[in-house]
């Protein structure tokens, strides 16, 4: 007999379900889980999710009750409502170990560790009216919410808008902005949608896309009682920048034994290191030549490649992330990618923050990182050095300082902290900030009205990095910026 949910339950359940679907980062789901627990904004976070939770758990044993809690018993819209409600209280009731599986995993490596409680967890949901395949897709894919969530919350801290802005299109990058459209038709077909990560040297993009990389779907091997892969096979890397051009396509393909002067053995390159469920991370992608880009056109257009000296064609199946410090606009008006080549790897474009930016966003932005990377140093936190490092830093370089090195610079400025007790930044003429060349300037009254708006300009553009960001900024329209900032670059150089 078919099951109706009351409009009480349906009203209430159509929101466990927007909250299931919803982005974990986005203030939409924070709004959704407070107005399903009764709760004020100011609750922490945690608590949120615990209220919230239980609330959840305890409306679905009112269900029990009266032995309604089988999907198979709703039809229409009320079982897509209930499956997402079961599949959400399902998810919390093992998110702990869940997550204990996670450092597990990294301890052993690139050996997939035993799960021992997937038969509890499949169980739970054939329970529930789940079918056999769809309880095993269902344990596989919680896994790789849990390992996105962690990846990307981990390792991308900070409260300025615009890391909460990165964290969010992070989640988008793996799972898309549907979660539902994810599971029914992309789950395993990400593989066609590279990223491009954009941003200046030190921000984290390496950071950004290993919490991409890392979060891919992984089926589990009920007979080995094990994912198919450990996650911590899944991402490879290769700076390009590192290599002479004679070399990046060897490390790229790999080669054969002979194929050139040197090679005296078969030798595998990045795309064969890749897994199914793996991506690999392009960085530097604006320093390769043009041959090298029609080359890496091919392969992710045509899924295959050739190692050098071989007409031996191997599969590549895993995602791209490419990444460079140049700027968009750079990129494109001095043709630095191929056009074919940059509408290839962008199905989506992310921007990784300065560092300047988020303190300049949000103040408390620098403590949580000093904090952060002393844990991550000393291995374990530590409010006195954290605090100690707070002073020196606000002692000099000042709390003006511009960061041009970003986070990296950052943690090399504690580990400096550590041997000498100071640290006096980067004021190296090249590293002088444009803010303070103009300001220079107009305290000594020696630069004319149109030079400091060319300067203004560029400065803006250096931090924004569009030509619309400047003209929004400075209410100029599109050509006069673009005039402005050419006109300061060629001043310069």
């Amino acid at each position: 007999m078919t099951k109706h949910l009351s409009s009480r339950d349906r009203e209430f359940f159509t929101l466990v379900r927007a909250a299931a679907l919803a982005n974990p980062f986005s203030d939409e789901r924070v709004e959704i889980d407070l107005k399903i627990a009764g709760l004020p904004s100011s609750i922490s976070p945690k608590d949120r999710i615990s209220r919230l939770t239980r609330e959840v758990h305890t409306r679905v044993n009112n269900l029990a009750e009266k032995q309604a809690v089988n999907i198979n018993q709703y039809a229409g819209e009320d079982r897509l409502i209930m499956e997402a409600v079961f599949l959400f209280d399902y998810f919390h009731q093992f998110i702990e170990q869940f997550d204990r599986l996670i450092p597990r995993q990294i301890e052993a490596g690139e050996k997939s560790v035993k799960v021992p409680f997937y038969r509890d967890a499949i169980s739970f949901l054939q329970k529930k009216g789940f079918s056999d395949d769809s309880a095993l897709h269902y344990f596989a894919m919680s896994y790789q919410l849990r390992r996105a969530f962690f990846f990307i919350d981990h390792s991308l801290i900070g409260t300025s808008p615009c890391m909460k802005a990165l964290r969010k299109s992070l989640w988008n990058n793996v799972f898309t902005h549907n979660l539902g459209l994810y599971n029914e038709y992309l789950w395993n077909r990400m593989e066609d949608f590279s990223t491009m990560l954009l941003g200046e040297t030190g921000t984290g993009k390496g950071t950004a896309a290993m919490a991409v990389g890392r979060s891919g779907f992984i089926p589990f091997d009920e007979k080995k009682e094990c994912f198919a892969q450990s996650f911590t096979r899944s991402f490879v890397s290769l700076n390009l920048s590192q290599f002479p051009e004679t070399l990046i396509e060897s490390e790229l393909f790999g080669h054969k034994k002979g194929a050139f002067t040197g090679a005296s053995e078969d030798y595998q390159g990045i795309f064969d290191c890749c897994s199914p469920y793996g991506s690999i991370f392009l960085d530097e992608i604006g320093e390769v030549s043009i041959p090298i880009q029609i080359k890496l056109l091919q392969v992710i257009q045509e899924r295959t490649f050739c190692p050098v000296g071989s007409h031996e064609k191997r599969r590549f199946e895993g995602r791209v992330i490419a990444a460079t410090n140049q700027p968009f606009d750079k990129l494109r008006e001095q043709r630095i990618l191929r056009d074919d080549f940059f509408y290839r790897l962008c199905s989506d474009i992310i921007i990784v923050p300065p560092l300047r930016q988020r303190i300049q966003e949000s103040a408390a932005e620098l403590d949580d990182l000093l904090a952060h990377t002393i844990e991550r140093i000393i291995g374990k936190p530590s409010r006195e050095l954290a605090q100690m490092a707070a002073q020196i830093i606000a002692r000099q370089p000042g709390t003006n300082y511009l960061w041009p090195g970003n986070v990296r610079e950052l943690e090399q400025c504690v580990r400096r902290i550590f041997v000498k007790g100071k640290y006096e930044g980067d004021h190296s003429p090249a590293k002088t900030s444009l803010n303070s060349i103009l300001a220079d300037a107009v305290n000594k009254g020696n630069i004319d009205a149109q030079s400091l708006l060319s300067g203004y300009c560029f400065m803006l553009y250096q931090q924004h990095k569009t030509f619309e960001a400047v003209a929004g900024i400075t209410r100029l329209d599109r050509r006069t910026v673009k005039k402005y900032i050419l006109q300061w670059q060629e001043k310069k150089e």
